[in-house]
């Protein structure tokens, strides 16, 4: 028969395996990660797994090492994956979009409409798609990114989307500098083409 403390620790690599953690939904399992968090940790960490923490935020996940490609490294657990042109978009402007809402001083969630990702989401889009197309591309581009863990669709709200937190481990100030660089340049282009 296992001890409580090997439930605890056994629950939480679980469910850390199967996704994130959030301290406002799984309380349970949260303190268990912070009260056996170095047992989780070497279990993970024999694998070639880090359990990220964030307290400040609420929320945990596993990443995988950065592993170099010399011989005495362990195998990746888990591929990367890329993601479409739509959803990385996406994930920028989300991430921006909870950056400009945490300077403003929002408290609690960032809730965003479909209308309001639709419009964000469709200066990017080509030109060429009528107005439904454009609404279904960003649609299924919405469901991809919920089911990636960074949106979330609040209950009885149909179009209204909470912006998980987690987007801020995914997406960094680097990221971000990165994107409003090449923005720049591909509104100055836009520019240069209309004259």
């Amino acid at each position: 028969m296992r001890t409580d403390e090997e439930l605890a620790i056994g629950s939480a690599i679980i469910k850390m395996m199967r996704g994130v953690i959030y301290r406002e939904s799984d309380e349970a399992t949260w303190q268990a990660l912070g009260r056996y968090g170095g047992p989780i940790r070497d279990h993970f960490a024999t694998v070639g797994v880090d359990v990220v923490v964030d307290e400040s935020e609420g929320y945990a996940f596993l990443r995988s090492e950065e592993v170099d490609d010399a011989e005495d490294g362990l195998p990746r657990l888990v591929h990367r994956r890329s993601q479409t042109y739509n959803v990385s978009v996406l994930l920028v402007l989300l991430r921006k979009q909870l950056a400009v809402f945490e300077n403003e001083g929002g408290e609690g969630k960032l809730v965003l409409t479909r209308d309001q990702i639709v419009e964000m989401l469709r200066v990017f889009l080509p030109t060429t798609l009528s107005d439904a197309k454009a609404v279904d591309t960003v649609e299924t581009t919405i469901r991809q990114t919920e089911k990636l863990g960074f949106l979330r669709q609040l209950r009885a709200q149909a179009d209204r989307w909470e912006v998980r937190r987690i987007i801020k481990a995914y997406v960094d100030a680097q990221t971000l500098g990165d994107f409003e660089a090449k923005l720049t340049d591909y509104t100055r282009s836009q520019e240069g083409r209309d004259e």
